[in-house]
């Protein structure tokens, strides 16, 4: 059995000023910086440190950035870097504030936005990419009992798998997953199971 902690990058100013990024690399702002660092303190308080422990993210740079930090916080080696872990791409979206989106498209979940990743897409590719990093995880750690993988992800990737993990049940309808949240599985051969759930309402 593998734990995997997915963690949602710090904040950026996109995220502060409520605009679609997407695939757009926006750094982490100074809030999204101590948020990184609260979680990894979160971290430290309820993970065995005496175990080996792997840190992973998507390569855009708010990801990377957060793991960055968390991996410094507990005393981890660098990162490793997946690219699969990317957010949802939102096309024609990306930059733009929500409400013009809502009012452009519609419903979040059902819009049909000219060259935006499909979800059932996004969620194989999400799928796909934490497998290898569990898999490099293993290798890496011998498949020693009661290890921790850390992936810091985005949001609509991390919501994606958690619709996976709970057969569609979480995340509820009209709650967003909070910058620095954190949300717990663990992979039982190469089964995924939620075992935490974190979430903020909208």
């Amino acid at each position: 059995m593998t734990a995997l902690i997915l963690i949602r990058h710090g904040e950026t100013d996109w995220n502060r000023d409520r605009r679609i990024q997407g695939t757009t690399d926006i750094p982490l702002n100074d809030t999204g910086r101590a948020q990184a660092r609260e979680t990894a303190e979160a971290l430290r308080a309820r993970l065995d440190r005496t175990l080996p422990l792997t840190v992973a993210s998507s390569d855009l740079a708010r990801a990377r950035e957060t793991a960055e930090i968390i991996a410094a916080e507990l005393g981890a080696g660098a990162p490793l870097v997946y690219p699969g872990l990317r957010e949802r791409r939102y096309g024609e979206a990306e930059g733009m504030h929500v409400e013009d989106f809502r009012a452009r498209w519609g419903d979040w979940h059902t819009a049909e936005v000219p060259g935006a990743e499909s979800w059932p897409d996004l969620r194989a590719r999400a799928l796909s990419a934490l497998a290898s990093a569990v898999q490099e995880h293993r290798r890496a750690t011998a498949s020693t009992p009661g290890t921790t993988l850390v992936v810091v992800a985005h949001g609509a990737l991390i919501r994606e798998v958690i619709r996976h993990a709970t057969a569609g049940t979480l995340p509820p309808v009209g709650e967003r997953l909070a910058n620095g949240s954190a949300h717990d599985f663990v992979f039982e051969g190469d089964e995924l199971r939620l075992v935490a759930y974190a979430g903020l309402v909208a």
